[in-house]
C-alpha cells in the first residue's frame, strides 16, 4: 500500500497549487455585463462570475483572458439562455449516452460470464470513458460558461428552496452541479482503476461448498454448489430454513466461513477452488477427495495445500479504493471527503439524519418482540445467521432444490427468461402495450458475478439485466436477483426515456432505485404462481421487511464507521484496516443485536462485499427498504403497480423528501415500517 500512499501525498500536494485561487476582477466585469444586459441581470452575473471565479486557475488565463471570457460567454437575455441549457442537455446526453456504452463494452469480458478473463480484459475494463471529461470541459472553457450562466446550488439551498423551484429550474441547477467538482483525468482513472479491480476481486470470490467438510468428514452441500461472498452465501442461509435435515447444520457452517472471511482466517487456497477439501471450524484443509469441477474451472490442485490465511487481500482492496477517493478530496472543495460526498451529493440526505433513521430502526423495541416471534416459529434460541431469517416469506413453504427446479425449467437461458418479461410486466400491473415497450427496452446478459443493472444514459440506448445462468438453467437465486435487477432496468426506462428535461433523468439517490426494484423483488414467488396476497401474507411480508432492514442497518452501520475510521487513519495497512473492520462489526454487534440474540463479539455485519467494491453504498440498502415500504403502502393504496412505478418513476433526480412527498405524500423515514410492523405483530402471533 505504500505506493499509492505515496501516490496520494504527492496528487495532494499538487492540488493545493492547482486548486488556489487567482485575483480576478469580478467587480469590474460585472459592472460591465449590467450596463450591457441592465440592472435586472446583475444578481446573475453576480453569482456566476463568483463561480467561475472558483474554478478558475492560472493555467486558465490571466486577468484579461478572465474578462473576455465573461464578456463573451454571458448569457445576458432569455433567448441566448435557452439555447445554451438546450444544448448542453443535448450533448450532455449524447457523451454520457456513448461513453456509458464504451464503457459497458469496455467491460464485457469481466462483467459476464463469457469464458476465461486475461490480464489485458482487466486492463479493458479500468479503462474509463468518462476520466478525461472534466478535464476537457474547463480547459476548452466550456464548463466555465455552464458555471457564468447557471446556478451552483448548495444540498442545504436544494432542500429549503427546491419545493418552490419549477421542472426548469431544477434542470439548471442539476446542470450547474454536472460541473460542481474540477477532477484532473488521471484522478478519475484512479478511481476507476480501483472499482475494477475490487470490483474483480469481489465477482469471483466464490466459495465451493460440496469441499465443506464438518468434523466427522461429511458433505452436507450438494455437488456443484458454487456460492459467491457474500450475496449467494446468504442466500444459501435464507435457503436452508426450509431444509429440516441439514438446513441448521449448513447455516452454521456458512457462519464459520463468514466469519473466516472476515477476520481473514480463511485459508487462500479454498477460495474459488474446487480441489481442496476444508473444514471451516477447525480451519483444516487437503486434497480434495471428490472432483465436481467442469474442466478448466477452479486452480490447478497443489500438492499439499496449506491453510495459510488470505493475507489481507480483502482490506487491501478496500484500502485501494479509499486511497483513489482521498485523490478526490482536494478537488471537491464543498465536500472534502468520499463520506461527504456520498451523503451531500450523491444521496442529498445529510450522513447524521441517516444515522439517526438507521438507529431507530437497530434501536427500535419492535426488535425483540419480533425476535421472539422468529424463535417461537423456529422452535429454537436465535443465532447470529438467524439476522437473514426468512421464514416470514412464503418461499419457507419450498425448498431451495423444488424452487431451483421450478426456475431452471422456466428459465434454461437469458433468452428464456426475456422472452417471459411481457407476462411478467403484465402480472405486476402494467398495461400490455407498456409491458411490450418495457421488455423491447432491456436486454438480459448472464452475470459472472451475482447480477446487476446496468442502465442507458441515453434513450436510443438499452438498459441491461445481468444475472447468473448456469448450465443447466437459472436457478432461484438467479431468478430472485433477476426480478430485482428488472426493477431497476423499469426504472431506469422510466426515468429516462420519459423525463421532460434530461438533466432531471434518474431518481434522486440510488436507494430510491434499490426501493423501486425491491417492489418487484417482493413480488418474485407471486410471479412463479406460488403465492396470493392475504391479510396475513401482508403482515407477514411486513415483518420480513423489518428484519431485512434491521439486518441491514447494522452492515450501513459498520460501512460508516470503517470509512470514517480509514479517514482518521489514511496510512493504516490492510492487516490494521482488517483489525479495525473487525473491532468495529464487533461494537455495532454488541451495541445492537448481541441484546437480541444473546451472543457478543459477531463479525458478521462486516461480511458484505459491497462494503470492498462499492465505496460507501451500502446505506442505500437500509434507505431503499424504508423508501420501498412507503412506495409499496401507496401502489397498495392507488391498487396498481404498473401506473405508479412509472408516476412516481419518471419525477426525476430531485431531492429525496421532494421526490417522495411527490410519490406518497411524505418525506422519507421509517415511521411508516415502524407502525406497519407494530400492526402485522397483532395478526402474527
Amino acid at each position: 500500500m505504500r505506493k499509492i500512499t505515496v501516490l496520494a501525498a504527492i496528487v495532494l500536494a499538487i492540488a493545493a497549487g492547482a486548486n488556489a485561487q487567482m485575483s480576478l476582477p469580478t467587480d469590474k466585469i460585472e459592472s460591465e455585463l449590467v450596463a450591457k444586459y441592465g440592472e435586472a441581470q446583475r444578481a446573475r452575473a453576480h453569482r456566476g462570475l463568483q463561480q467561475v471565479a472558483e474554478f478558475w486557475r492560472p493555467a486558465d488565463g490571466d486577468a484579461a483572458a478572465f474578462e473576455e471570457f465573461a464578456r463573451t460567454n454571458f448569457a445576458g437575455d432569455q433567448l441566448t439562455l435557452d439555447a445554451l441549457f438546450n444544448r448542453m442537455q443535448f450533448a450532455l446526453e449524447s457523451f454520457y449516452g456513448h461513453a456509458n456504452e464504451i464503457g459497458r463494452d469496455w467491460r464485457q469480458q469481466t462483467d459476464l460470464d463469457l469464458g476465461p478473463i486475461y490480464p489485458f480484459d482487466e486492463t479493458m475494463a479500468a479503462f474509463d470513458p468518462y476520466a478525461h471529461f472534466a478535464d476537457d470541459m474547463f480547459a476548452d472553457k466550456l464548463a466555465f460558461t455552464v458555471l457564468l450562466n447557471f446556478p451552483l446550488t448548495t444540498l442545504q439551498q436544494r432542500l429549503t428552496e427546491g419545493d418552490h423551484w419549477t421542472r426548469r429550474q431544477w434542470a439548471e441547477a442539476k446542470l450547474a452541479l454536472t460541473f460542481a467538482h474540477r477532477i484532473p483525468a488521471d484522478v478519475n482513472q484512479a478511481v476507476s482503476k480501483a472499482g475494477a479491480e475490487s470490483s474483480q476481486y469481489v465477482a469471483t470470490y466464490n466459495i465451493w461448498m460440496h469441499h465443506l467438510l464438518d468434523d466427522k468428514g461429511r458433505r452436507i452441500f450438494p455437488a456443484k454448489m458454487r456460492l459467491l461472498e457474500h450475496w449467494n452465501l446468504r442466500d444459501e442461509i435464507k435457503a436452508d430454513y426450509s431444509d429440516a435435515t441439514n438446513g441448521l447444520a449448513k447455516q452454521r457452517m456458512i457462519q464459520k466461513v463468514m466469519e473466516r472471511i472476515v477476520d481473514q482466517t480463511i485459508p487462500a487456497v479454498v477460495v474459488d477452488d474446487s480441489h481442496v477439501d476444508w473444514n471451516p471450524f477447525t480451519n483444516a484443509v487437503a486434497p480434495a477427495a471428490v472432483d465436481d469441477s467442469a474442466p478448466g474451472q477452479g486452480r490447478p490442485a497443489p500438492v499439499k495445500p496449506t491453510n495459510a490465511p488470505e493475507p489481507s487481500t480483502r482490506y487491501a482492496m478496500l484500502l485501494k479504493t479509499f486511497q483513489a477517493s482521498r485523490l478526490v478530496d482536494p478537488y471537491s472543495p464543498t465536500a472534502p471527503t468520499l463520506i461527504a460526498r456520498r451523503f451531500d451529493e450523491d444521496r442529498q440526505i445529510p450522513e447524521p439524519r441517516v444515522r439517526a433513521m438507521l438507529e431507530q430502526i437497530v434501536s427500535s423495541p419492535l426488535v425483540p418482540r419480533v425476535a421472539v416471534l422468529i424463535g417461537k416459529r423456529l422452535g429454537r434460541k436465535l443465532e447470529p445467521f438467524d439476522i437473514w431469517y426468512n421464514g416470514f416469506r412464503p418461499r419457507g413453504e419450498y425448498t431451495e432444490g423444488q424452487l431451483d427446479e421450478i426456475t431452471r425449467k422456466r428459465y434454461p437461458t437469458p433468452e428464456a427468461y426475456h422472452k417471459d418479461m411481457v407476462r411478467l410486466f403484465t402480472e405486476l400491473g402494467f398495461a400490455k402495450e407498456k409491458a411490450r415497450f418495457l421488455a423491447d427496452n432491456i436486454v438480459v446478459d448472464p452475470a459472472r458475478g451475482s447480477g446487476h443493472a446496468l442502465g442507458a444514459a441515453r434513450r436510443a440506448d438499452h438498459p441491461h439485466l445481468r444475472t447468473r445462468v448456469g448450465a443447466d438453467g437459472m436457478d432461484y437465486k438467479g431468478y430472485n436477483i433477476a426480478v430485482h435487477e428488472m426493477g431497476h432496468n423499469v426504472e431506469q426506462t422510466f426515468s429516462l426515456d420519459e423525463i421532460d428535461y434530461y438533466m432531471l433523468s434518474g431518481v434522486p439517490n440510488t436507494a430510491f432505485t434499490e426501493a423501486l426494484a425491491f417492489v418487484f423483488q417482493n413480488k418474485d414467488l407471486e410471479l412463479l404462481g406460488l403465492s396470493k396476497p392475504s391479510p396475513e401474507s401482508e403482515a407477514l411480508k411486513t415483518l420480513n421487511d423489518f428484519w431485512g432492514t434491521y439486518e441491514i442497518a447494522g452492515v450501513a452501520l459498520v460501512d460508516m464507521d470503517v470509512w470514517h475510521w480509514m479517514y482518521e487513519h489514511p496510512d493504516a495497512t490492510p492487516d490494521q484496516l482488517r483489525d479495525a473492520v473487525v473491532a468495529i462489526s464487533k461494537n455495532v454487534w454488541n451495541k445492537y443485536y448481541a441484546p437480541v440474540f444473546n451472543q457478543r463479539d459477531v463479525v458478521l455485519l462486516g461480511v458484505y462485499a459491497h462494503m470492498i467494491d462499492s465505496f460507501l453504498y451500502l446505506p442505500d440498502y437500509p434507505i431503499g427498504h424504508m423508501i420501498a415500504f412507503q412506495i409499496e403502502q401507496q401502489m397498495q393504496k392507488a391498487g396498481n403497480i404498473g401506473s405508479e412505478f412509472e408516476r412516481m418513476a419518471k419525477f426525476g433526480s430531485v431531492t429525496p423528501d421532494l421526490w417522495m412527498k411527490h410519490a406518497t405524500g411524505a418525506p422519507v423515514g421509517p415511521q411508516a415500517l415502524l407502525s406497519a410492523t407494530e400492526k402485522a405483530l397483532g395478526v402474527v402471533r
